[in-house]
């Protein structure tokens, strides 16, 4: 086994926060257990978009936009294919034509990606390893990236679904504040006022939240406060 701390790590994971709080100690452990020079991780989000979270350098980003722009890459393959992606020459593997050698060109020479998947939430994304030198990846290297992998999806699901329900939560009690400005300067129902609320808008093409925030920062708002 590569770590004789993993089941500690996996223990921390448990308890982990955010999830870019929990992406970060992802990539943090896969770095250093895995010795690579860069790493981070590729998140998949609504309509298919693709984000870059938790990189530990401005050249993971920039490898990874390429991926994102050409639809072509380790992390793109892995992230909807399902698979763990290897490279160990990238400069001329015949996989990526167009981003390989581009990526060699910023300084990657060997690359492995696992997907992040969750019975819970599905895909997640990829977790994404770069080296600056040439590297062959020994059968323990890449048993222990598809165990470290599912543990590492588990947690980050978990995250994403706090985030989430914190930004609904959150969302909700703003809501009820912009309901309540209105019935309190109108003497409107609840109803009432929450059907002015989206009428307002519509009219004006614009989502509800942003509305319900204009509405709490405005200038009258502040000044009763």
């Amino acid at each position: 086994m590569l770590s004789q701390d993993f089941e500690a790590f996996v223990e921390e994971l448990k308890l982990s926060g955010s999830a870019v709080e929990t992406a970060e100690q992802v990539v943090g452990h896969a770095l250093k257990q895995l010795e690579a020079d860069h790493a981070g991780i590729t998140l998949l989000g609504p309509g298919g978009h693709l984000e870059t979270i938790a990189p530990t350098d401005f050249l993971v980003e920039q490898v990874d936009h390429l991926q994102y722009e050409l639809n072509e890459g380790c992390c793109v393959d892995s992230t909807w294919r399902g698979e763990l992606v290897l490279s160990e020459s990238l400069a001329t593997d015949p996989r990526w034509p167009t981003w390989g050698p581009k990526a060699a060109e910023l300084g990657v020479a060997s690359v492995l990606a696992v997907q992040l998947s969750s019975t819970e939430r599905g895909r997640v994304g990829s977790l994404n390893l770069y080296w600056t030198e040439e590297r062959t990846f020994a059968k323990d290297v890449v048993a222990f990236a598809h165990i470290f992998a599912r543990h590492a999806a588990l947690a980050l699901s978990h995250s994403l679904h706090r985030d989430d329900f914190d930004v609904s939560l959150d969302s909700r009690k703003r809501l009820g504040i912009a309901q309540g400005m209105l019935m309190e300067r109108f003497g409107l129902a609840p109803d009432d006022a929450f059907r002015i609320l989206q009428q307002f808008a519509q009219d004006r093409d614009q989502k509800l939240g942003d509305v319900v925030d204009q509405l709490i920062s405005s200038p009258g708002r502040r000044s009763r406060g």
